[in-house]
């Protein structure tokens, strides 16, 4: 299978997935716990937050969230869907290749990954080192996810990849520190971190180095 095309994501997969309530993925009281709990963590962490990239934004729900929780930060939405570009405004890109003059202190990147075939997986998840000098919050369904019973399929996309959770943490983990809820810190970053703050020990040295 090839990862999903620009025309994939029209105007009928959000009406689906976004805007009709009885279909819709998107919990208003889910995103609002998340966005509390991603950018209290952050601030506990000490990262610094003034650059926010949010690649593959959709409908913008973290535009708001970072207006309210980190107060004069600068939001960029990238977006792959042609249909929303037109509609939001938002700079057309995917996360496979998408460069930016500088990295940026915080990247979100939900619900975009398990779209992808596993070569162009890979190159996303190497050039989300490449965007972020600080935080990165990251939400993908894993095929541990199905295994356990806990995705609601009745609302997710059965077009999305079912890779292993170890095929994106393998991925990240040469540039990112896992801290666990979703947070990854870049390897970049100065910010002093205690080894039980990562989860499976990941404050030690990148794989390989």
């Amino acid at each position: 299978m090839q990862s999903a095309s620009p025309q994939f994501f029209d105007e009928a997969y959000y009406r689906r997935f976004y805007f009709d309530k009885k279909t819709r993925v998107v919990d208003p009281q889910h995103f609002e716990r998340l966005g509390t709990f991603i950018a209290s963590y952050l601030k506990y962490l000490r990262v610094p937050v003034q650059r926010v990239l949010d690649i593959g934004c959709g409908i913008g729900l973290w535009r708001d969230a970072v207006a309210r929780h980190f107060s004069g930060a600068s939001y960029h939405g990238v977006e792959f869907s042609d249909y929303l570009c037109g509609r939001y405004g938002w700079e057309r890109g995917s996360v496979v290749d998408y460069t930016a003059a500088e990295p940026f202190d915080f990247v979100v990147c939900q619900g975009v990954l398990p779209y992808l075939a596993p070569p162009d997986l890979k190159r996303a998840l190497h050039n989300l080192g490449r965007l972020s000098q600080g935080a990165l919050y990251v939400e993908a369904v894993a095929r541990e996810d199905y295994e356990a019973d806990i995705v609601d399929e009745d609302v997710t996309d059965p077009a999305i990849f079912r890779h292993r959770a170890d095929l994106y943490r393998r991925g990240l983990a040469r540039h990112f520190k896992e801290m666990g809820g979703g947070v990854w810190l870049s390897r970049k970053a100065e910010v002093p971190v205690f080894a039980l703050e990562c989860a499976g020990g990941g404050c030690g040295r990148r794989p390989g180095g």
